[in-house]
C-alpha cells in the first residue's frame, strides 16, 4: 500500500494537536490539587483531553490510508511542537541540545518521507 501524501499531512496535523494538548495538560497540572473541585473546574485539562482525542481520531483515519512504517515516525513532530509551544506559551528555554534533537527529528522524518516515494 502506497502512503498517500494527504495522510502524512493529516499525521502532521495530529502532531500539532497532540503537542498543543500537552501544553494544556501542563497548564492544568499547575493548578491541580488533590480535591474533586480542583479537577472538575480545571478547564485546561478538558481542553487537553478534547485536543488529544481529536488527534487520535484523525490519526486512525490517516493510518487507514498509509503505511504504518511511514506514518508513525512522523508523530515525532509532536516533540518539535511541544518544544515550540513550551517556549512561547510556558516561557521554557530552548537549549542547543533541544535544537539539535529537533534537527535530528526533522532530518529523520525527511528521510522517511523520501524513502516512501520510491
Amino acid at each position: 500500500m502506497a502512503t498517500k501524501l494527504w495522510a502524512i499531512g493529516l499525521i502532521a496535523i495530529c502532531t500539532f494537536l497532540s503537542g498543543f494538548a500537552q501544553v494544556f495538560f501542563k497548564l492544568g497540572s499547575m493548578h491541580l490539587s488533590l480535591n474533586v473541585v480542583s479537577l472538575v473546574t480545571n478547564y485546561n485539562i478538558y481542553i487537553g483531553i478534547i485536543l488529544y482525542n481529536l488527534s487520535f481520531v484523525l490519526l486512525l483515519f490517516a493510518f487507514k490510508h498509509g503505511e504504518l512504517s511511514v506514518l508513525y515516525p512522523v508523530m515525532g513532530l509532536s516533540y518539535v511542537w511541544v518544544a515550540i509551544f513550551s517556549y512561547f506559551l510556558l516561557h521554557e528555554l530552548i537549549t542547543f541540545q533541544k535544537i539539535g534533537g529537533i534537527a535530528i527529528i526533522l532530518v529523520g522524518i525527511t528521510f522517511l518521507g523520501i524513502g516512501s516515494t520510491k
